[in-house]
Formats: C-alpha cells, structure tokens, sequence
C-alpha cells in the first residue's frame, strides 16, 4: 500500500516538473524571438526616433498640469470690468480658528466695498480658505464662517447681499503649500473673486 501513495506521489512530482518545465520554455521562446527582431542594426542608424519618443511623453505631460492652472485665471477674471475690478479687490485674513475680523481685515473689507460701489453691476464670490491645521469637516466650517463674516460686513457697508455669494474650501486651496507658521497665516484667507 505504501508502495503504491509512493509510487503515486512520484508521478504527480514528475508530472508537475514536465508541466512547470513546459511553462519556462514557452516564456524563454518568447524572449528569444524578442532580441531577434529588434537584433538587426539597420534601424541603429535612426537615433534620432527613439529620442523623439522620450520627449513625446514629456510634452504630454505638460499639457495635463496648464489645464489645471488655466481655469483658475479664466474663473477669477470675466468680462473686461470684471477684470480691472479683480486687481482692484484684496484678501482678507484671519488669526488661527478664528472668523473673527481684525482691524487690519475691517480696513481691507472698507475697501472692497469702495470698488464695489463704483461697480454695481458686479457680482462677487468671497472664498473662505483654512490652513492644513484641523478636520476636513471642521476647516470646511470654519471656511464658510469666515465668508460669511466679510460678506456680513460688506452688507453692513451698503452692498446688496444678492450681490454677494460665498462658498468654502476649507484647506483644499492652499496659497503656500508649507507647513510653518508663515505658510498657515497666507492660507488663512477668504479671497475676493468677480463672478459676474
């Protein structure tokens, strides 16, 4: 009986070595034929191909990041109006977890409301940004009080609420993509943008 598992055992050995030799020879038939058409050097003399290839992808990839930033532009600034007043408009900015308006954020919003009331067919967007520090829930809050509250005070200044929107992107835009001090207070901000 234990002849007979043996004898067995052997020929499943013998047959799984057969079938796993088979498989290498059939990848190693491939790989030959492989060098053998790239082998002839007639095409060597054509280098100037194969550097073009590489550049190629270069060139594509260039394409996929101006998409991302021309939109930005495009958004910001509509119609000729819409752009003089978009040089015109300044961002506002805030002390850590804060929606509070500093002096310095009143005096800037003063300003805004100048150029808006010069402009009364001008329609804006104020977005409210947080820096890295905090949830996505809560910077997405936090983004939003602070719209609210310079769009409070624009109103408070004689602007037409209607004329105001406002939207938050908590820290999904960040100015300065560092992680100091320095960078959180540029990315604490709600920024002034012409919609219409």
């Amino acid at each position: 009986m234990r002849n007979k598992i043996t004898g067995c055992l052997v020929v499943l050995s013998l047959g799984a070595l057969v079938a796993g030799g088979c498989a290498k020879k059939e990848i190693v038939k491939p790989e030959e034929q492989a060098p053998a058409v790239t082998a002839p050097a007639p095409e060597v003399s054509k280098p100037a191909q194969p550097q073009a290839q590489p550049q190629a992808p270069v060139t594509e990839q260039t394409p996929v990041r101006e998409p991302v930033v021309a939109p930005e532009p495009t958004r910001q600034t509509t119609g000729s109006t819409g752009t003089d007043l978009q040089g015109q408009l300044q961002k506002v900015y805030f002390n850590f977890d804060s929606s509070d308006l500093s002096e310095d954020s009143r005096s800037t919003l003063s300003k805004n409301a100048e150029y808006l009331s010069k402009q009364q067919g001008i329609k804006i967007r104020i977005e409210g940004n947080c820096d890295e520090r905090g949830s996505d829930d809560y910077n997405m809050a936090l983004g939003e009080r602070r719209a609210k509250s310079a769009k409070d005070y624009l109103v408070n200044l004689g602007i037409a609420a209607d004329r105001i929107s406002t939207i938050s992107y908590g820290e999904e835009k960040p100015v300065d993509q560092g992680h100091d001090e320095a960078a959180w207070a540029k990315n604490r901000r709600d920024e002034f943008v012409v919609v219409k």
